[in-house]
């Protein structure tokens, strides 16, 4: 009966099936087979994974970022991010890491860091003369930030999934994602120094203090949203509403650039892509549940223990599966799915759900630059104009910084955890 649970659901991924449908279909099956349950019950249980307050954030980030571009204010952060980095050597390389810093603690994701300022930093490093495979090899690496600073969808997703404090999920990634930065950011001064790239802009103490004006309330976004939950004024899922109303106020009311169009054209974009997202959660939920009452769980725990019992081993192995399962599932397919199999193995080798959910959501944030099915590499092939095998190519070195700055979360603890533990605990 397992069995049949896991390959229908493979089988239908196979033929093209949406993995919301692949979810539920297999679970319907496997009800329908087992005999011992209704089936009515998988619709029961679709609805009620859905009922979760900490889902409604879903989209508002995903607006609140859609807003963001839509308005503009996208381009205000990268002339902040020119002025204040610009003048080092491969300066808009600095300036690719620094913009997706920034943006990272408005969108929440790194398909919406990709689409919307990675097509404007693409094209200026272009107009500079860069090499266009380091031009989006480099975008697609810092777009991977976006969801380990808060705020993060992913994260979101987790805390759900795995009845983690999103609050202490978004503290917990905010010191790996600067330490991501800037790890990327050493990576461009070296290649920088190696290939001869230039200055692309001299300093300038009034440009910068002019940029920083122009960009002054953008930046406020992140400060608003971290500094209203730390000190308890909205929880997370209240954050992402304030992000959204900021958004369309700075979009409607101070700048003026966001037309009744545009409105309407994100609010479709919204609705369509959180309807996607919820159908995943929805149908992952039964299939979750599914291999939690069958005891899959805790099978796969004691299979892996069997083979040894040293953490670093098991967090070794658990890092090599979710880089498998990254090149071939969508990132809230794969934590819906996987959070139910591999934290009661986490909990049983020690290791702070916070913590998981920090190692999983980087994982998979690398598997977005995996083939075949890395979505990051779809966007930037169709933003760029090269073939997504170019692109492939292209974002292939820069998996380097990222699997050291994977590594060094995994394995030091401390990375991810001394802040919530300071805030929260």
């Amino acid at each position: 009966m397992t069995a049949l649970l896991f390959l229908s659901f493979c089988g239908l991924l196979l033929v093209g099936v949406p993995v919301a449908v692949a979810l539920g279909g297999a679970s319907l099956a496997y009800v329908w087979a087992e005999g011992a349950l209704p089936p009515l019950v998988v619709l029961h249980r679709m609805a009620s994974g859905v009922e979760s307050f900490p889902l409604l954030a879903i989209p508002f980030f995903i607006m609140a970022g859609s807003l963001m571009n839509s308005a503009g204010i996208t381009e205000r952060i990268y002339g902040f991010a020119v002025a204040l980095v610009g003048w080092a050597r491969g300066g808009l390389g600095q300036v690719n890491v620094v913009g997706s810093v920034i943006f990272a603690g408005m969108s929440g994701t790194a398909v919406a860091d990709a689409g919307g300022i990675g097509n404007i930093e693409i094209k200026a490093m272009q107009d500079h003369k860069y090499p266009l495979p380091f031009a989006v090899g480099l975008t697609g690496a810092s777009s991977t930030i976006g969801p380990i600073i808060p705020p993060s969808l992913p994260m979101v997703i987790f805390g759900v999934m795995a009845n983690a404090s999103i609050g202490q999920l978004f503290a917990a990634g905010l010191i790996p994602g600067l330490f991501m930065a800037l790890v990327l950011m050493v990576w461009v001064a070296v290649e920088a120094r190696r290939k001869n790239f230039p200055r692309d802009a001299a300093f300038s103490l009034p440009r910068l203090g002019h940029s920083f004006r122009r960009a002054f309330l953008p930046l406020m976004t992140p400060v608003l949203l971290v500094g209203g939950m730390t000190t308890g004024a909205f929880t997370p899922t209240e954050a992402a509403i304030a992000a959204t109303f900021y958004a369309l106020f700075l979009g409607t009311v101070v700048y003026r650039t966001l037309s009744w169009k545009a409105f309407l054209r994100v609010s479709m974009e919204t609705v369509e892509t959180t309807a996607v997202v919820l159908l995943i959660v929805a149908g992952a939920s039964i299939f979750g549940w599914l291999v939690t009452t069958t005891r899959i769980t805790d099978g796969v725990a004691e299979f892996v223990l069997s083979i040894t019992r040293e953490k670093w081993l098991v967090l070794l192995l658990v890092n090599v599966f979710l880089l498998f399962i990254g090149c071939f599932l969508e990132t809230i397919a794969a934590i819906t799915i996987l959070v139910p199999v591999l934290l009661p193995l986490m909990t049983q080798i020690g290791v702070d759900p916070v913590h998981f959910g920090i190692i999983m959501v980087l994982n998979l944030m690398i598997g977005l630059l995996t083939p075949p099915v890395g979505m990051v590499l779809f966007i930037l092939a169709r933003v760029s104009g090269l073939s997504f095998e170019q692109t492939t190519r292209a974002t292939a070195p820069f998996l380097i910084p990222l699997f050291f700055c994977l590594g060094l979360v995994t394995f030091w603890e401390p990375l991810s955890m001394w802040l919530p533990t300071l805030m929260y605990r």
